[in-house]
């Protein structure tokens, strides 16, 4: 199951999920930092910082059909890198369980338990498999970077 965010458009229509989140998003801008993915299609928002919570992922449909995972650590900087684990071909990343190793923040994969690491998306238990991992800023609020 992939949970998706409140504020995406329906997953019918990519092309329309940007316009819908950027308007939706804005109405909440002046409270919250919006976080936005740099993909093929430039920056895209995506969510709000309130909508991440650390330790927890949530996946957000891109403007090309593609999905991210999104994460938030606990001293707010966000991650995303792609959804698909690529030793399954599953969608769910976004659901796996966050850690660190070596001061490296990582998402373990629910289904088989590889870890790919947020920053890079390099698989710290097979070092010849990655996902992609995204550019991330926030904008607006306490924390624009």
């Amino acid at each position: 199951m992939t949970t998706a965010l409140t504020t995406l458009a329906p997953l019918a229509h990519p092309a329309t999920a940007a316009t819908a989140t950027t308007a939706a998003i804005a109405a909440t801008a002046a409270t919250a930092a919006t976080v936005e993915i740099r993909c093929p299609q430039g920056w895209v928002t995506v969510c709000t910082m309130d909508d991440l919570t650390p330790g927890r992922g949530v996946a957000a449909l891109l403007p090309d059909g593609t999905q991210a995972a999104l994460f938030a650590d606990r001293a707010g900087q966000a991650y995303a890198i792609a959804n698909r684990d690529p030793f399954t071909g599953a969608e769910v990343l976004s659901r796996g369980l966050t850690g660190s190793a070596d001061g490296r923040a990582f998402v373990a994969s629910p289904l088989l338990k590889q870890r790919f690491d947020l920053a890079s998306g390099d698989c710290l238990d097979d070092p010849e498999v990655a996902v992609t991992a995204y550019p991330v800023r926030t904008r607006g609020g306490e924390r624009d970077c």
